[in-house]
């Protein structure tokens, strides 16, 4: 008995050593040979990841005026499970569909969606209608359910938002075809939104920490954190208002004409900056999704055209540059025939005006002037290299994607191709954007330049801002060829007898520029009855700020481009000066200017603006043709300098003094005598120091003890332009001999 009760012992006993040994064998396999994966499992339990979310960059115009931004959006989301309970079915299906304009069937769908095992579901988002929807219509629905709530007494009524995020253009369909948009899943579709994507989205960052079963972070917990990238901020070249006078000016031509299309660029020449650049047909950024509008190509970089006689620009310029041109020698006018083509090539009047002035011949456009002058004088191979050198046969290398190069391509065989050339027709496309570079070229002093619309971008994480600067490509002509082909050109706008130019004419402006009536091909002939009409031009001729191109694809009369597209050139670019503080010239008005009158200015006495607003006075001095600048931050202007009552010299400045804040606004006196300058300083009571003798120079503003310090360094007046050097005085017996 007592060996059978060892033996049980001994046989319990070693069953369970085994069960230890199996177990203590299992938890060595778990925690050891295992302990990885069971880690890994046990981490995702505690462990919680939480996205922080990127913000995307804003694009706002060369102001601050913000153009493209995310903003807070809702979207609407019902509870079939509570409006069911509730018996708020019909009352919801009315009430939505009355402020979102969804289909009262499709939302009885969503409130009385139910799953496989016939239960209702509890939140289901109202798509499109109620999806990210603005502030304004958030706050209607708002009402809604309150008043369901007073009306039923209840807490839940199953109708909710959940905040979102959206892209917003606040000034709708302004400067649509730069921004592009970015659709309602945040995807980036055309435009600057789309080609910028990767900087403007930014990069998501993340944060990872430990918590209990419920979700709450523990105290001590391990965090991991990733932070967010923010996307870049861009500031644009465009200027909202001069943008704004684009459009306007568009859309009442557009009506009158109902062309096919229409584009307009505006740029600064000194620059290139584009101050503003428009399509029609276009899109509301906002509203990308309507069927109704299809105008998302931007025909500005894209489109290639016949330019026809605004080409013309090319040919002269490039005449004046070889001094070929003569504006005196005459022409029969008409028609001409070349050396190896059977047929004539006629003026747009076929039996021209007889023998006229080459100078006649671009003012009113003769086709018959420009084959002279660019097949004839130039010849084919020297007009081919100066229309490369302006850039027609590429790209300008803007910063927006998509842009089309320009294809000149005559054979040289051919000799019909390569006269049409001189006057734009026949195997030459070009852009636009190409146009209007080159043109500025001539405004600019002779540089073709790359245009931009970036204007610099700032990293909101390190508040690094980079600043585009302007890029000169090559000089084509030189800065006095440039200055003499646009006094011809201005003839063709300030003549009002011959100019095809004259309806672009601007009382107090000096403008040049040139119209353009090109045939359009289908297949291999040419359909007289579809045109492109444009104009192209600058002002003012003598210190340019703007130049404009406006192209009308197809209008819908028989219309020319001086007729057409003239006029919207005016209507902007006279609203456009003005505002950029451009005031009239008296110096010499557009009919000397036309006439050839050089008769020197009388001099005039400076008006009182003393107790003026700051605003009064610059309408006047503006309207007067005054050059002027406002100096501080007050609505009322204290003192003026010259001082009432002074006779003004041509060119000189008057300074418009309002109150100064705790640090004096200190104005540009760059170009200004000594003498003015220190008067003006010495009002704002600031401290001067003097370099150099002549004129300002350049100005350096710094504080020193407290006090501003403007620093003026001077240089002699040198009315060739700066790039020129100064000719050395003429030798005198006391100095010739000295080094």
């Amino acid at each position: 008995m007592v060996k059978r009760i060892k033996l049980r012992t001994l046989f319990i006993g070693g069953c369970i050593t085994l069960f230890f040994l199996v177990l203590l064998g299992r938890v060595f396999w778990i925690q050891v040979m295992e302990h990885g994966e069971w880690h890994d499992k046990a981490t995702a339990k505690w462990e919680r990841e939480s996205t922080i979310k990127a913000v995307r960059g804003t694009i706002s115009d060369r102001n601050g005026n913000v153009l493209a931004s995310d903003v807070p959006a809702y979207t609407v989301v019902v509870n079939p499970e509570v409006i069911h309970e509730q018996e708020l079915g019909e009352e919801v299906i009315t009430g939505l569909h009355e402020l979102l304009g969804k289909p009262e069937d499709e939302l009885r769908k969503l409130v009385e969606a139910k799953d496989k095992d016939g239960k209702y579901l509890k939140n289901r988002e109202v798509r499109n209608e109620g999806w990210k929807i603005n502030q304004e219509l958030h706050d209607k629905v708002e009402v809604f359910i309150k008043s369901l709530e007073e009306k039923h007494s209840i807490r839940e009524t199953g109708v909710g938002f959940v905040r979102e995020q959206k892209r917003y253009y606040p000034k709708n369909t302004l400067a649509a075809h730069i921004l592009g948009y970015t659709d309602r899943d945040g995807n980036a579709e055309i435009g600057l939104e789309s080609s910028l994507d990767e900087r403007l989205k930014g990069v998501n960052g993340s944060i990872k920490y430990q918590s209990d079963r419920k979700g709450t972070k523990l105290p001590d917990g391990v965090e991991e954190y990733q932070p967010v990238v923010n996307g870049d901020n861009y500031k644009l070249t465009i200027d909202s208002t001069i943008q704004y006078y684009i459009e306007e000016a568009m859309r009442k031509a557009f009506t009158q004409y109902k062309p096919k299309s229409m584009t307009v660029i505006a740029a600064d020449p000194n620059t290139m900056e584009i101050l503003g650049m428009a399509n029609l047909p276009t899109f509301n950024p906002n509203e990308y999704w309507d069927d109704e509008q299809a105008g998302f190509y931007n025909h500005a970089i894209k489109s290639r055209y016949e330019p026809g006689s605004t080409f013309k620009i090319v040919t002269l310029a490039a005449a004046v540059q070889e001094k070929l041109f003569n504006p005196e020698t005459t022409f029969m006018s008409g028609q001409i025939r070349i050396k190896g083509y059977s047929k004539p090539l006629h003026d747009i009047n076929r039996v021209g005006w007889g023998t006229i002035s080459f100078l006649e011949g671009v003012k009113r456009s003769s086709n018959v002037a420009f084959v002279k002058l660019g097949y004839e004088m130039l010849g084919q191979d020297k007009l081919l290299k100066y229309i490369n050198d302006f850039g027609f046969n590429g790209t300008t290398g803007i910063d927006l994607a998509g842009e089309t190069n320009g294809v000149v391509n005559p054979d040289p065989k051919i000799a019909s191709e390569n006269a049409t050339l001189a006057y734009g027709h026949g195997k030459v496309l070009v852009t636009p954007i190409q146009q209007l570079a080159a043109v500025a070229a001539i405004a600019n002093g002779g540089k073709l330049m790359t245009p931009h619309v970036i204007k610099e971008v700032t990293d909101p994480n390190s508040g690094k801002t980079t600043v585009t600067k302007p890029e000169v490509v090559r000089q084509v002509i030189s800065e006095a060829s440039a200055k003499e082909t646009g006094e011809y050109l201005e003839q063709v706008v300030a003549d009002q007898k011959d100019g095809t130019g004259r309806h672009a004419y601007i009382e107090g402006y000096r403008v040049a520029g040139k119209t353009g009536t090109a045939i359009k091909v289908e297949g291999k002939e040419y359909v007289k009855s579809k045109v492109l009409v444009s104009f192209i031009g600058y002002a003012p001729v003598d210190n340019p700020k703007i130049a404009v191109i406006v192209i009308i694809d197809e209008p819908n009369v028989e219309v020319g481009g001086g007729k057409a597209a003239a006029p919207v050139f005016k209507e902007i670019v006279s609203q456009a000066l003005p505002y950029m503080g451009v005031p009239k010239t008296t110096a010499k008005t557009t009919t000397e200017v036309a006439k050839g009158s050089e008769t020197a200015p009388p001099l005039r006495t400076t008006p009182d603006m003393t107790g003026k607003t700051v605003k009064e006075a610059r309408a006047l001095l503006l309207d007067q043709g005054y050059d002027f600048e406002a100096v501080g931050s007050g609505a009322t202007v204290v003192s003026q300098y010259p001082e009432a009552g002074s006779k003004l010299a041509s060119g000189r400045r008057i300074y418009l003094l309002s109150q100064q804040g705790d640090k004096p606004n200190i104005p540009d006196m760059k170009g200004q005598s000594l003498r003015d300058a220190l008067e003006v300083l010495n009002l704002l009571k600031v401290g001067i120091v003097v370099d150099g003798e002549g004129y300002v120079a350049e100005q350096n503003v710094a504080t020193k003890d407290g006090k501003t310090q403007v620093t003026l360094k001077l240089k002699p007046y040198n009315p060739y332009g700066e790039n020129i050097p100064v000719a050395s005085p003429e030798p005198t017996p006391e100095t010739e001999n000295k080094p």
